[in-house]
């Protein structure tokens, strides 16, 4: 047992110098020799846990995603919070759009063009994990006659996969006006989607950094 307890703790300081490094270097700028100098290991012992530098990076992508997406579902299991509350703190848990704060080191990195291929890689895991633990906050919503749908997952997978997208600023340059113009539009859209009262949506503004607009136009009644 304590032999495991070495290993995995060897294996998250190659993971941690690895995470520095590609925050500093980028991934392609980063050598498996600059990772083996920083740990100060030999070769044998990085390649005892990790096959290549790719898989170092999968493997640290793997470990943050375990993190954020494991917040998220935390905040989606708490039904004590009301349902709309609840979806928009899932998502400023996720990060999903590069505005909101917070976020690990790597997830603050990962927009620099040497780093494109870990974004590509941290795309894909949102795409796929972040649908799954939203649809059920829109079934609860559903039953609360919030929302009316019958499709839950496939709303929030085209929902992830437009703002991953259009709200990205790697992959769609907008000007201010252009990106409120976009805000407005998705928030409009995605209330049709759900079948959602118009206006009782608003407050997802404060994902995208808009507080002032969601307070403006909460529709509280």
């Amino acid at each position: 047992m304590r032999i495991v307890k070495e290993a995995e703790a060897r294996r998250n300081e190659i993971l941690d110098a690895a995470e520095e490094l590609f925050s500093q270097k980028g991934f392609d700028g980063t050598s498996t020799g600059d990772i083996l100098g920083k740990v100060g290991i030999a070769r044998g012992t990085l390649y005892y846990h990790f096959k290549s530098k790719e898989d170092i990076m999968d493997a640290l992508i793997e470990r943050t995603n375990v993190n954020i997406l494991g917040e998220a579902q935390h905040i989606a299991n708490d039904q004590s919070i009301p349902v709309i509350d609840r979806i928009l703190r899932v998502v400023m848990a996720l990060n999903i759009n590069s505005g909101s704060g917070g976020g690990t080191e790597i997830m603050e990195h990962i927009h620099k063009p040497q780093n494109a291929l870990m974004h590509q890689k941290i795309q894909k895991a949102i795409i796929s994990g972040v649908p799954p633990i939203l649809a059920p906050i829109i079934s609860e919503g559903i039953r609360q006659g919030l929302f009316n749908t019958q499709y839950p997952y496939e709303c929030m997978e085209m929902v992830v996969i437009y703002a991953n997208t259009i709200f990205d600023n790697d992959m769609v340059e907008l000007t201010d006006d252009q990106r409120m113009s976009r805000i407005l539009a998705f928030i409009a859209n995605l209330e049709r989607l759900l079948g959602a009262e118009n206006g009782s949506l608003m407050s997802v503004m404060q994902i995208f950094g808009s507080a002032e607009g969601a307070e403006g136009g909460s529709g509280d009644e």
